[in-house]
């Protein structure tokens, strides 16, 4: 005889965890007030789910764990289905990232033009990989795909200002000014 509830996969969440008793807080208190806040900007309906996340990660500067499983019951979304769309969306985060957010563009043109000069010299000059944040959390630095800015190739984006026509010199120096 099967157990009861066997077809469930288990939620990628709980993985190693135990679920909290109802007794038990979910979250430091901090972490709690804030997403309470953010809550009651929606109803807690399934259908808002990208944009509860959106807003928690823009209060929290990510998305911890501990925030999507309140964030699962708050849209009463299976906790493994608000993780599966987190990892799947590249605009969320589960770990903290930095205060400045670089993106480097690595299309076709900006590639073509230097992109990855331009990605060797800031990866270099922050001592982070691509999808790295340094130590102090300073800085963040991400791959693109693409910006579709090719005829501006190849291009930087640092805290939502496009740089471009760039060079691993000029990226490094644009980079210095924010130390």
């Amino acid at each position: 005889m099967k157990p009861k509830n066997s077809h469930r996969p288990k939620s990628a969440l709980s993985i190693g965890e135990s679920r909290p008793s109802s007794s038990q807080s979910l979250l430091p208190e901090e972490l709690h007030s804030r997403l309470q806040q953010v809550f009651q900007c929606f109803t807690g309906n399934r259908t808002e789910l990208i944009p509860v996340l959106q807003s928690v990660q823009q209060a929290l500067g990510y998305l911890p764990l501990a925030a999507l499983r309140s964030v699962a019951q708050f849209t009463r979304v299976p906790a493994s289905t608000v993780y599966g769309v987190v990892t799947f969306y590249s605009q969320f985060y589960l770990s903290p990232q930095g205060k400045h957010k670089i993106k480097v563009c690595q299309g076709t043109a900006c590639h073509v033009r230097g992109g990855k000069a331009i990605m060797d010299a800031i990866s270099r000059r922050l001592g982070v990989p691509p999808g790295g944040t340094t130590d102090d959390l300073k800085f963040s630095l991400e791959r693109v795909a693409c910006f579709g800015s090719c005829a501006l190739a190849p291009v930087v984006v640092i805290n939502d200002r496009v740089y471009c026509r760039m060079t691993p010199d000029k990226a490094v120096k644009t980079i210095e000014r924010l130390e």
